[in-house]
């Protein structure tokens, strides 16, 4: 699966918000359900905090539903 570019247009957003975003997830409560049951990583650790702020560079993975790198947009 290839890896996505999702641009944001502020500083940083949360992971429930750039799952939700991205279209990973339709809403708050699936997001907060798959970041909550350990199935993404940010930069290649689990994370578990559905409000830690992602910026750009960073990159997202969710199990069976692959990768997105955050980018901010204009860049």
């Amino acid at each position: 699966m290839a890896e996505q570019k999702i641009a944001i247009s502020s500083d940083y957003i949360t992971l429930d918000a750039f799952l939700k975003w991205a279209g990973v997830v339709d809403t708050g409560g699936q997001a907060k359900t798959v970041v909550l049951s350990g199935q993404v990583t940010v930069n290649g650790e689990t994370e578990t905090r559905r409000g830690r702020k992602l910026r750009a560079g960073d990159r997202v993975t969710v199990a069976g539903a692959g990768s997105c790198l955050v980018t901010r947009e204009g860049e």
